[in-house]
């Protein structure tokens, strides 16, 4: 039984390894672009910078607080999702299973972030003009793309599936 859920998983974690080194890559050649130049601050396009912050919170800067009991208890939670998402990927097929894969490894990638440097390197700043979205990170891509891909198998491939 568990030569099985390795032979069926095997390319599902092998993406997650790899998705999670792009990740973990990403920030430590940032780290070392502000190891060199004491800050991060550089203009890409009129679309695009790269500015270092280190958030605290979850996703895009959410729930950030300073108490540190809060964030041990939003780091354990996101452990437990972690888990939970990891079963979820064990039992799914198909697109979906690589969905979760995505958002395994940016959950990985940003949790790792949180237990070593208790805090999250942030550094990609898209903005239109004066506009500015959240600062994110390698990570919250590999989330939001993992999630949009849910979003659209839910409401696109399923609701066909089940028409058939």
């Amino acid at each position: 039984m568990f030569k099985n859920l390795i032979k069926e998983n095997q390319l599902a974690f092998i993406t997650l390894i790899n998705l999670f080194l792009v990740d973990r890559f990403s920030k430590f050649f940032i780290l070392k672009l502000v190891e060199q130049d004491g800050k991060l601050d550089y203009y890409i396009n009129s679309y695009l910078n790269l500015y270092l912050i280190w958030n605290k919170g979850i996703a895009f800067g959410l729930l950030s607080f300073n108490e540190s009991i809060i964030y041990n208890i939003i780091t354990a939670l996101i452990l437990i999702v972690i888990f939970i998402i990891l079963i979820m990927i064990i039992k799914s097929k198909g697109i979906i299973k690589y969905s979760l894969v995505f958002v395994l490894a940016g959950a990985l990638g940003n949790v790792f972030d949180r237990v070593y440097y208790s805090a999250v390197p942030d550094f990609i700043d898209f903005h239109i003009k004066e506009f500015h979205w959240f600062i994110f990170n390698i990570a919250d891509i590999f989330i939001t793309v993992g999630v949009f891909c849910l979003i659209y198998t839910e409401l696109f491939i399923n609701k066909e599936n089940k028409k058939k």
